[in-house]
């Protein structure tokens, strides 16, 4: 695969070159393309010899072979590390002042950008625009990783892992190169991109879409109605379907443990907001796997301002209205679409005296027509917020109820296993 490296101008430039041996070990062919500023970090020098390519930042070398057309037009992926703040301006706004920028305008093939900066760099409002301006072109823009940045800060700004980027880079690739693919079945190989894709990946290809941890419904500026989930099984499921070779997509509400490395992050409060976003990403997306807890109602009215508590005034009576069903409105969405995609729900039920869990399981999965439902009974000390979960997957085609259990990681995987094998059913013989 050719792939161009472009470096921006940040600290974390030399974490680069460890990405680069990377890719040029497991056989890809690799131009770097440092801005100017970058090679101030890390010499020209290092990445020729790494590379074993000329390298340059300028549109004025080279000229006959026109590299500020040619290098985007063939290359079959782009990724960007460390895409500083100027970076990111720079490509939202379509600027081509250097080599980088005129090669990214010239992609014909997937780009990934690594950022890496300060945590209020990152923050910033129209750092978020312009991330948000290149996610809707089709651009996969990482979230940083959290943890000590330049100096004594730390934080949300840190240039994710090499090895996070380089299985970030394949999975995007892969998806990139097998339009509407589904992983070949579990008795074929997968196929292999290097030494450290030795390892199965059965959703290699596939986009999967992933909710976690709980909404809130805000009450007035500082209360809000929320549940007691902390995102740990999203947040398992989502390094899962990575490590599966999935592109990920994770659609966080408030968690209380931070997103993987690796993934996208949409971040979302409320369950409006949940809706939003999850209809926009089921829109290219193969698999989607609802695991947050959404809240079923809101206030009907938000104060915007502190409710007070008073002797001379009656507590407040607080009225509520149903949050939309954005489980069963993605299954109606595909359907009329005709979509091929594969949509799991979970299920955080209690049983009383009408039923117990698993027969008001069996009731949701008929009413929500979803394809998989994954069901556990929660309750004081269970599950929300525990390390360890217990579930009984449902299928909406009549298959027997599995049953799993452990750390949540575990539970991730089997989720994983049953997905890839209700896939596989869909692929045709070899």
């Amino acid at each position: 695969m050719r792939i161009v490296l472009g470096v921006g101008g940040g600290i974390a430039a030399y974490k680069v070159a460890s990405l680069l041996r990377l890719f040029t070990e497991a056989g890809h062919d690799v131009t770097v393309i440092p801005t100017e500023a970058a090679t101030r970090f890390v010499g020209v020098a290092t990445w020729e010899a790494l590379s074993g390519h000329p390298v340059s930042s300028s549109v004025f070398d080279a000229v006959h072979t026109v590299n500020h057309v040619r290098l985007g037009h063939e290359a079959d992926l782009i990724v960007v590390a460390p895409a500083t703040a100027d970076l990111l301006a720079r490509a939202a706004t379509g600027q081509a002042n250097d080599l980088l920028t005129n090669t990214l305008l010239m992609a014909s093939g997937p780009v990934l950008m690594a950022p890496a900066m300060h945590t209020e760099m990152w923050r910033h409002p129209a750092t978020q625009a312009n991330v948000e301006t290149l996610r809707s072109r089709g651009v996969t823009v990482l979230e940083p990783a959290s943890g000590r940045l330049t100096g004594a800060d730390s934080g949300p700004g840190r240039l994710p892992e090499p090895e996070a980027i380089f299985e970030a880079a394949l999975a995007l690739a892969g998806a990139a190169s097998v339009p509407g693919a589904r992983p070949v079945p579990s008795s074929q190989p997968a196929p292999s991109t290097g030494p450290s894709a030795s390892a199965a990946r059965p959703l290699a290809g596939l986009t999967v879409t992933i909710s976690a941890g709980g909404t809130r419904e805000p009450l007035d500026p500082v209360r809000f109605l929320g549940n007691r989930s902390s995102g740990k099984q999203g947040v398992a499921l989502a390094v899962a379907a990575r490590d599966a070779g999935a592109r990920v997509r994770l659609l966080a509400a408030h968690m209380e443990v931070p997103a993987p490395d690796g993934v996208e992050l949409v971040s979302v409060e409320t369950a409006l907001e949940l809706r939003k976003a999850a209809l926009h990403a089921a829109a290219d997306s193969d698999v989607v796997i609802m695991a947050a807890a959404v809240a079923d109602f809101r206030p009907a009215d938000v104060s915007g301002t502190k409710i007070k508590k008073r002797d001379d005034v009656a507590d407040p009576v607080i009225a509520l209205v149903r949050n939309p069903d954005i489980l069963q409105e993605l299954v109606e969405v595909r359907d009329a679409a005709s979509r091929d995609q594969l949509i799991v729900g979970f299920a955080a039920e209690t049983g009383d005296a009408d039923g117990d869990v698993l027969e008001y399981a069996e009731a949701k999965l008929r009413r929500k027509a979803c394809d998989l439902l994954v069901v556990n009974q929660v309750g004081k000390d269970m599950v929300f917020g525990e390390d360890t979960n217990s579930v009984i997957i449902l299928s909406r085609s009549g298959t027997e109820p599995q049953e799993a259990s452990g750390s949540k990681s575990d539970v991730a995987a089997a989720v994983l296993d049953r997905i890839s094998a209700e896939l596989s059913r869909v692929v045709p013989p070899a």
